[in-house]
């Protein structure tokens, strides 16, 4: 029976990550202490930021989203693939499968977009420091965060609706531990180069956009960073920024590795390997980043900590 009138499939079958069986347990509680990192520290900067009055501005307003999207970004794939390491038969439906990939972009093109809205913050409060709260009003940090779920939408959409239109007519064996675009193209019969260049069309947008905007701001900042005459403003302008660029190196580096090259340089079973830096390292990350370099956050940790203790 067709999953729906262009698939003959109903159900895909995932390869997971490796086909070695003594690595299966390891490799469940490896990830499980990954996506354990990953909860608690996206979880608790949502909490930290929600329960600390000083740190409700626009730069943690941005982080605060930053950490909803990692921590659901991770929820959309680590416990299905940790099921895969202690289940004989991974298999998931065909709606099964088209909602993960869904979901999956639209955390992708979300996290690439705040990452973008964020430089731009940076750029608004180290260029134009006496006009921050008021460019960065609550209006525009709201206009901004729309604009980014909105890309998300866009980016899961024109994914989605690509791979929707291919046909499964036999094999649904998927060479890779979730459901992402390129297994799913490699798999289909009548996949053509126009797909794979909807895919790339659509890469560029959600890597090459926010990619753009970053460059741009920070170029700005960097010339508004050079005509600071003391070195120790120097040094505080770097150090508010040196964060987000970390973050930003590790999630576009990442993504422009694993989808901008052609699959002839990088094999998808490399490309399985890879897409864990992204996917699964970066969220688990990103908290720790903005945590252990910020100041304020750490005051917020010891401010919680002493309500905890005192109440």
């Amino acid at each position: 029976m067709a999953a729906d009138n262009t698939s003959s499939v109903t159900e895909f079958i995932l390869t997971g990550l490796t086909n070695h069986p003594e690595l299966q347990i390891p490799l469940f509680f490896l990830f499980l202490g990954f996506y354990v990192v990953t909860v608690l520290g996206n979880l608790g900067l949502i909490t930290l930021i929600g329960l600390n009055s000083h740190l409700h501005i626009p730069m943690y307003f941005f982080l605060f989203n930053l950490s909803f999207i990692d921590f659901s970004f991770s929820t959309a794939i680590i416990p299905k693939m940790l099921m895969s390491f202690i289940s004989k038969n991974n298999i998931i439906s065909y709606i099964g499968c088209m909602t993960q990939l869904f979901f999956f972009c639209f955390f992708v093109f979300s996290e690439s977009f705040i990452l973008s809205a964020m430089a731009y913050d940076r750029y608004v409060a180290i260029c134009k420091p006496l006009l921050y709260m008021i460019t960065m009003s609550p209006q525009v940090c709201l206009l901004l965060l729309l604009g980014v779920y909105g890309m998300g939408v866009f980016g899961a959409v024109a994914h989605t609706g690509n791979i929707e239109f291919l046909t499964f007519c036999a094999g649904n064996l998927v060479n890779h531990y979730m459901r992402d675009i390129l297994p799913l193209l490699e798999l289909s019969c009548n996949s053509s180069y126009v797909n794979v260049l909807i895919v790339f069309i659509i890469v560029t947008v959600g890597i090459g956009v926010p990619i753009v905007a970053i460059f741009i701001s920070y170029g700005y900042i960097l010339a508004s960073i050079f005509h600071i005459s003391s070195t120790e403003g120097k040094s505080k302008a770097f150090s508010t920024c040196s964060s987000h660029i970390i973050a930003v190196s590790l999630f576009f580096g990442s993504g422009a590795f694993m989808y901008l090259k052609p699959p002839s340089i990088l094999p998808l079973d490399e490309g399985k390997v890879s897409s864990l830096f992204y996917t699964i390292v970066v969220p688990m990350f990103n908290p720790l980043i903005y945590s252990l370099r910020n100041k304020d956050v750490k005051f917020a940790v010891k401010k919680t900590l002493g309500r905890i203790t005192f109440s």
